[in-house]
Parts: C-alpha cells; sequence; structure tokens
C-alpha cells in the first residue's frame, strides 16, 4: 500500500515538494558574468573566496560546476585559516550535493557548517544551516525531525536582521506542511514569508511564495487562484533563469488542466517541464515528468507511451532513492499483490460494519418504524459510497497492472492468475560480469558496495533504454539483458553490439576519472543470438524472464571473455559481420558444451553507412 499512497500524492494531488536555499537573489545571468573574472585568475585572498562563494551560489543550470566551485571555496579557506568562508564553502556545498541527488553528503555538509558557524558566532549562517538539514529530512520524509530542525532555524535567525534567510525557511517550513496536507498552516507560513520578502523586495523570494501559495489553491480545489499564482510566479523565475521551482510549478498547472478537462494543455504543461529537467539535469524532476506524462498518455488510451514514460520515471527516480527505496520498488509485483489483499480486507471490514448496520436498524424499527426508515435510508448511501471506494481501488490496482506488463500480458495475468509462456525465434542475450568483484567486495562496507554497483547497473539501464533492449535481472555484479523481445525484431543482434560497445567505453572511461574514495572495476561481455522462451513465473512476486540454451551459451561468451572486450558466439557473428569489424578467436573449450567458436568484436567498419 505505500507504492500506492506515493503514487497517489503524485497522481491525484500533483503535488511537488522543493525549497530554498537561498540568502540573496540566485540569479545564472551572474554566475556567467562572475564566471570571467574568474577565468581571469587575478583575484587573491577574501576576494577570491568571495568571488568564489557567489559563483557556487548563483550557478543553477550546471550544478556540478557548482559543487566544484564550493569545493575550492572550502580548500581555499582552510589553507587560510578563514572559518567564515569555510561555513560558506560548507552550505554551499550542502547545496549542490542536494540538487545532485545525493543526500546523505548534503546532509552532513550541513552539518558542518553549523557547527563551524556557531563556534564562530555566525548567527544568520547557522539559522540558515538548520534550515536546510530539515529541508533534507522532508525529502526522506522524517517530518518530525524536520519540524523540529525548523523551530531551531525560525528561532536563530530571527535574532538577526536577515529577513530573507528567516523568510526563506519559513517558506520551506510552509512546503513541509504542504507536503503533510495540513493546508491551513502551509497557507499561513506561505504568506507570512511572501511579506517579509515584499518588504525587501526580493523577487525571487517573492515568485517562491506565489508559486507555493497557488499550489495550496489548487489542492484544495481552487484552480483559477492557482493558476493565476502560478504563472506570475513562472514569468519571475524565468527572468533570472531559475528552472527548478519552474519545473515544479509547470507539472501544477499540467494538474489544473487536466482537472478542467482540457488533456492537450496539461499534456503540453508536462512535456515543458520534461524539456526544462532534461536540458539542466534535474533528475528529481525528470522523474516526476515522466511520472505526469504516463498518467496522462494513460487516460488519453496510449498505453504503450505510457509505459514508456513510466519506465523512465522508474529510472530517474531510482537515480535519486536512497538504497533502500530502490530495492524496496524494484519488486512492483508484490506491491501489488498487497494492494489486492488490502481491498479484501477493507471489503470484510466494511462487511462487518454493514452487519452492525442492519442489527442497528432492525431494532431500532421495532420501536418506531420512522427510525428505521432513517436507518435504511443512510444505509443505503453508505453502500454506495463503499462500492465507490472499492471500484476505485480496484482501478488504481489494474493501472498500476498496465504500466508495468503490456496489455495483453496484464489481462491475461487478471483473468488467469498467469501468463502463458511465449517463444522468440531470434532474441539476442547479453551478459556482463566485473572482474575481481568478489575479492573487493569481501573488504567493503555493504554501502560502499551497493553504491559502486548502482553507479555502473544506472548507466548500463540508461543504455539499454536508448537502444530499446530490455532489462532482465541483475545477479550480484552480473547484468543480462535481452533484444527482440517483447515484440520481435529483426536489428536486435545490431542493437545489442552497439549497446555493449557503449558499456565497455563506460566502464572505460569510469576508470579513468575515478578518485581515490571510488572502487572501478574492468568488464567481461559476452553475446550470443538464438531461440529462448519468455514468461512470467512466479505466484507470490512475479519476474519476467527468459531460458533456452541461448541463455546459458550468453553466458558462457561472458565467462570466457577478457577485460574490456566483447565477445559473441558464431550465431551473432554472422548476424552482425558485414556491419562490425570481428577477430576470429578460433574453436575454444566450453564447460558443458565442448569446442565453440567464439570471435571478438573490434569496432564498426568504417564503410558502413
Amino acid at each position: 500500500m505505500r507504492f500506492f499512497k506515493r503514487i497517489a500524492c503524485y497522481l491525484l494531488t500533483g503535488f511537488f515538494c522543493f525549497f530554498f536555499y537561498i540568502v540573496s537573489a540566485q540569479d545564472q545571468r551572474v554566475a556567467d558574468s562572475l564566471a570571467k573574472i574568474y577565468h581571469q585568475n587575478k583575484l587573491k585572498d577574501v576576494a577570491k573566496l568571495e568571488l568564489l562563494r557567489n559563483l557556487s551560489f548563483n550557478e543553477s543550470n550546471n550544478y556540478k560546476l557548482a559543487l566544484q566551485y564550493a569545493e575550492e571555496l572550502i580548500k581555499l579557506s582552510r589553507e587560510s585559516g578563514n572559518n567564515t568562508y569555510i561555513c560558506h564553502g560548507y552550505y554551499q556545498k550542502g547545496n549542490a550535493k542536494r540538487l545532485l541527488g545525493d543526500l546523505d553528503e548534503a546532509v552532513s555538509a550541513f552539518f558542518k557548517s553549523a557547527e563551524v558557524a556557531k563556534k564562530e558566532n555566525l548567527i544568520p549562517q547557522e539559522g540558515s544551516a538548520y534550515g536546510s538539514i530539515a529541508d533534507i529530512y522532508v525529502i526522506s520524509n522524517n517530518h518530525k525531525n524536520a519540524m523540529l530542525y525548523y523551530n531551531k532555524a525560525i528561532g536563530t535567525l530571527r535574532k538577526s536582521s536577515d529577513s530573507v534567510a528567516l523568510a526563506s525557511i519559513i517558506s520551506n517550513a510552509g512546503d513541509a506542511f504542504l507536503k503533510n496536507k495540513n493546508f491551513d498552516s502551509a497557507l499561513y507560513y506561505f504568506r507570512e514569508s511572501g511579506v517579509l520578502f515584499e518588504k525587501v523586495n526580493y523577487l525571487t523570494g517573492k515568485a517562491y511564495s506565489l508559486g507555493n501559495i497557488g499550489m495550496v489553491y489548487a489542492n484544495i480545489g481552487q484552480g483559477n487562484l492557482a493558476e493565476k499564482n502560478i504563472n506570475e510566479a513562472i514569468r519571475i523565475l524565468e527572468q533570472s533563469q531559475d528552472y527548478y521551482p519552474i519545473c515544479v510549478y509547470l507539472i501544477s498547472m499540467s494538474d489544473i488542466y487536466l482537472e478542467k478537462g482540457d488533456g492537450q494543455k496539461a499534456m503540453n504543461y508536462a512535456k515543458r517541464s520534461l524539456q526544462l529537467a532534461q536540458k539542466y539535469e534535474l533528475k528529481e524532476q525528470i522523474s516526476n515528468a515522466n511520472l505526469k506524462l504516463s498518467d496522462l498518455y494513460y487516460k488519453g488510451g496510449n498505453i504503450s507511451e505510457s509505459f514508456r514514460y513510466f519506465k523512465d520515471h522508474i529510472a530517474y527516480r531510482d537515480s535519486v532513492n536512497n538504497i533502500k527505496s530502490v530495492q524496496s520498488m524494484a519488486d512492483l509485483r508484490t506491491d501489488y499483490e498487497v494492494s489486492q489483499k488490502q481491498v479484501e480486507v477493507d471489503l470484510l471490514h466494511q462487511q462487518k460494519r454493514n452487519q452492525q448496520i442492519i442489527v442497528i436498524a432492525t431494532v431500532i424499527a421495532l420501536v418506531l418504524i420512522f427510525i428505521m426508515a432513517i436507518g435504511l435510508y443512510r444505509r443505503y448511501n453508505f453502500i454506495k459510497a463503499t462500492n465507490k471506494i472499492i471500484e476505485k481501488e480496484k482501478s488504481r490496482s489494474d493501472n498500476l497492472l498496465l504500466n508495468i506488463l503490456p496489455a495483453e500480458t496484464a489481462h491475461e495475468l487478471k483473468e488467469n492468475g498467469k501468463v502463458l509462456a511465449k517463444k522468440f525465434e531470434s532474441v539476442t542475450v547479453l551478459f556482463t560480469d566485473f572482474k575481481g568483484f568478489t575479492q573487493y567486495a569481501e573488504n567493503l562496507s555493504p554501502e560502499k558496495l551497493v553504491e559502486s554497483v548502482d553507479f555502473y547497473f544506472s548507466k548500463f539501464d540508461e543504455i539499454m533504454g536508448k537502444y530499446d533492449l530490455e532489462k532482465i535481472k541483475t545477479v550480484g555484479d552480473a547484468y543480462m539483458c535481452a533484444g527482440g523481445l517483447p515484440f520481435a525484431t529483426e536489428d536486435h543482434a545490431h542493437k545489442m553490439v552497439k549497446a555493449a560497445f557503449e558499456i565497455a567505453d563506460f566502464v572505460n572511461e569510469s576508470k579513468k576519472m575515478h578518485s581515490d574514495n571510488e572502487i572501478r572495476f574492468d568488464i567481461r561481455i559476452g553475446i550470443n543470438t538464438g531461440p529462448v522462451v519468455a514468461g512470467v513465473v512466479g505466484s507470490r512476486k512475479f519476474s519476467y524472464d527468459i531460458w533456452g540454451d541461448t541463455v546459458n551459451i550468453a553466458s558462457r561468451m561472458e565467462s570466457n571473455s577478457e577485460p574490456g572486450k566483447i565477445n559473441i558466439s558464431a550465431n551473432t557473428y554472422e548476424l552482425i559481420k558485414d556491419t562490425f569489424d570481428c577477430d576470429y578467436r578460433g574453436e575454444i573449450e566450453v564447460k558443458n558444451r565442448g569446442m565453440m567458436k567464439m570471435y571478438f568484436v573490434n569496432s564498426i567498419k568504417q564503410t558502413t553507412i
């Protein structure tokens, strides 16, 4: 049921939460201007530190670049013993890490900023750091700790004269109330922050307050007021090139027009949000926009497009969430069964309550016919409402199933409780494996181990999506995918080899760029083509899988490959030999298979157009 509640939060209320991290007007145009001064490399001492602080703060198009500025600020501040700018450096590092999706390192940086600020009696900086810590707790769904640090931040900042910082924290606290659907408190906090921003003529803050108030109005059904406030917020934010909140507000506008019944405008706003998020690499908003588009296409009856956007939503959402969320969302089938069971339990409870109502109504009927009539009328309305609830839950369950499986497969699963296996005559299967992974794994912490594997597999998933290939599963450090299913294609072997080259290039580049505290591996890749049987297995936790000799041979191709090489079978070679340059390795002894011909794929032939 947790998954359905999460989906409901996004699809039904249209709510997305984001935060202020600013104490002065953030503007990409300022960052672009300051970057020219930075590259001249003429400033020294405190002037250089202040330049780096402003660069890291104002850089809103490239968060990785903002992080680089913050790291340099921390380094130079330590060398010069300037604790004030060490505090600023850690604060800007926390902002950049949060926007890049690394919440653990973000909250650690904010705590360091608060510690230095308290030691140096930097009250505005201390209050802002507490507020940013609270923001991380909101993202982590820890409302109790979030409100504890918001109150601490607000109390600290009221001792200072920094109205913008105080208004920003009050606005963020309003976001926390909005996320918990406490709309009265949220509106109160947003209005107070808006008054403070208005007093200091802070346009960006005013835009955030207008947009947040608009989202409250959207949630309580006042669409016209919501649209008015959000449009004004977008207009102001476009002038300062602050695209993160614009993406959020565009999704809210999509919800408003969907409520009005204008599906085309709703689609346009959602696509505009996705385009901005992709352009500026805002992973969280890429995930949210894909989810909204999946819902809109489903409502429009375009199931295939809905499924495609839903898969992109899952991929980007998992790259932002912590590993516990990734694991809990990996098995959507379990959540589907739990939701079905919950509907049955709810129905049983309602039936018991209905029986109680019948008994009470019968007793009352013996006393007074008029009261009995009232009781029967109320019972009728109650049953009608109960049936609506049951139908709504069933509809939500059906929608989720259609977002996970093709329509015909989902229909077969609902009708028969299982899905018949299907044979595909020609499918290309790829296996990868990391060299020396087992030895490294014995010396790594569980968190570092999962982080290292997720670094690679997230990119592999992206490559599979690029070539319309299907990820089948991962087992430990092994990654398995297939081309030519669930819909048969003619060029699956060529696509798979191209994807294998991208995987190998990515792994090789990662080795060159990794830092001392990161673990990087060499990779072996094996590919085979042939017939397979595909289907959904299991009676509780469903899994889409493939079987057959083709799969076993692909695994043997991988185990007989070499680090950084793509090893293919004779079957695959016959399909791709005219397009790719290959080296014949001869016949090699394969466990349980005897001698088998193998080839290394070198590159695409130059004459190929």
